[in-house]
């Protein structure tokens, strides 16, 4: 099972998709990796040489934010906007949408699951004894 960043890359996946496992890479990153170190997209991980997962270790840890750097770099963008209270970081306090979505219908996973309907207003008629 090959190591990349401190992440066990799964064996039996094609080498395209077992990358997306590595925090911060997506499908185009690793295409676009693959493809600058010509592997097949479709090869499975357990299938590379050594060299070639060091080529692949070598490319990925040293251009890319990955892992615990980005994850450190996100939440410290995330604490400034709270720090400053602006519009984004207060959304942010209150754990609600911050890009300008609607609230009132959706966002209810978000909210807690929290639903102000109420029915028709008919009442169920009772059960028969």
């Amino acid at each position: 099972m090959p190591r990349i960043a401190g992440v066990n890359i799964p064996e039996n996946k094609q080498i395209e998709i077992a990358l997306t496992y590595i925090y911060g890479i997506g499908r185009s990153l690793s295409r676009k990796i693959l493809r600058e170190i010509k592997i097949d997209f479709h090869a499975r991980s357990s299938k590379l040489t050594s060299e070639e997962v060091n080529q692949l270790r070598e490319i990925i840890e040293k251009r890319y934010k990955i892992e615990g750097t980005l994850r450190r770099e996100k939440m410290l963008a995330l604490k400034r906007l709270r720090d400053i209270s602006c519009w984004r970081g207060i959304r942010h306090i209150k754990g609600l949408p911050a890009r300008g979505q609607k609230t009132q219908t959706n966002t209810r996973t978000v909210r807690g699951n929290v639903r102000k309907t109420v029915g028709s207003g008919k009442k169920a008629a009772p059960a028969p004894k």
